[in-house]
């Protein structure tokens, strides 16, 4: 089912307006960007008085539960180069699930282009990448939070869209390696080649409730706003976030799912939108500052391990968010 209302998303899109591919981190801004900030905008569109988390205290409780259920399972959704404000104004579904369950105003993508945001999510750490190569240009010996969950005994799987096969590390079409940051992990590459799979597996995952307890849906270049426009990757987002909401790892309240951005289109000072959804979070608003090292610090709160790298000082989504996470089934 997803595979086919995906594959019409994607026609739709490209008939409405796809832009042309490019194989750098960055994208043209839209004619109605924001004006040019330092920070994140002093107050944010609201549907309702909003929580702010207090660190240590959940939010709220899944219906029917006692007391919230620990998130022992973590999936990151990212689009590609657009700010904050854009983000809000051009992707209203995305940020209609911000306002329902919560988002954050402070946070920062940490570079630019694309691909040392990816390794700084996956890694703790840029490695010092400051270009879009393929794997082969940068192929690096730590480890990543996918492979540090398999060492755990956990479960790790990246789904990316039009992926010609496992672990797939040269672009082809509109898949794009720079956004795959599992394929930069050398040591991890028969893992890689186990988990790090074509997207088409997602729906079963999703129905079957084995989403994993370290997970990244990597869009297409068109799905994921790099090469059309905002609402695409929008409309994209509610067919899939739609399902993946309506399988039992988010209802059962085990499932994080975080929507952010890989950078802005050096508009906004780097700040993105970054959307928290779990049955735990009732309109929460946190402006505290985050960035892709917390969301690094998140795999391994969300895992029960160390964090790597930079992760380990960065500031704490679970704190900011009051999110009660581990391991736990």
């Amino acid at each position: 089912m997803l595979t086919r209302v995906l594959a019409a998303v994607a026609v739709a899109a490209l008939l409405g307006g796809c832009g042309g591919t490019g194989s750098s981190g960055s994208s043209q801004p839209s004619a109605a960007t924001s004006p040019t900030t330092t920070g994140p905008p002093t107050s944010a569109p609201s549907s309702g008085p909003a929580t702010v988390a207090t660190p240590g205290t959940p939010a709220a409780t899944p219906t029917g539960e006692t007391g919230p259920v620990p998130i022992d399972k973590l999936l990151v959704v990212v689009v590609e180069n657009h700010g904050l404000d854009a983000m809000r104004r051009e992707m209203p579904y995305t940020a209609g699930l911000g306002e329902r369950y919560g988002y954050a105003t402070g946070y920062r993508a940490t570079s630019h282009p694309s691909l040392p945001n990816y390794l700084a999510m996956s890694g703790g750490s840029t490695f010092g990448v400051t270009d879009d190569h393929d794997p082969s240009a940068h192929p690096l010996a730590a480890q990543s939070v996918f492979g540090q969950a398999l060492a755990a005994h956990r479960t790790a799987t990246v789904y990316a869209e039009d992926m010609p096969g496992p672990c797939f590390t040269t672009s082809a079409g509109r898949y794009a390696v720079r956004h795959n940051p599992w394929t930069y992990y050398v040591r991890e590459r028969a893992a890689c080649r186990r988990h790090d799979l074509p997207m088409t597996g997602l729906s079963a995952d999703v129905r079957a409730g084995r989403l994993p307890n370290a997970g990244m849906v990597v869009p297409n270049t068109c799905s994921d706003a790099h090469d059309c426009p905002a609402a695409t990757a929008d409309a994209w987002l509610r067919t899939v976030l739609g399902e993946v909401m309506a399988g039992p790892d988010f209802t059962s309240g085990r499932l994080l799912v975080v929507v952010t951005a890989d950078e802005d289109d050096h508009d906004q000072g780097n700040f993105v939108l970054t959307t928290l959804v779990n049955p735990q979070l009732h309109h929460v608003v946190v402006s505290s500052p985050l960035d892709h090292y917390s969301l690094a610090r998140l795999y391994a709160e969300v895992l029960g391990v160390p964090p790597l790298q930079q992760a380990r000082s960065a500031p704490s989504i679970v704190s900011a968010f009051g999110l009660v996470v581990g391991p736990g089934h």
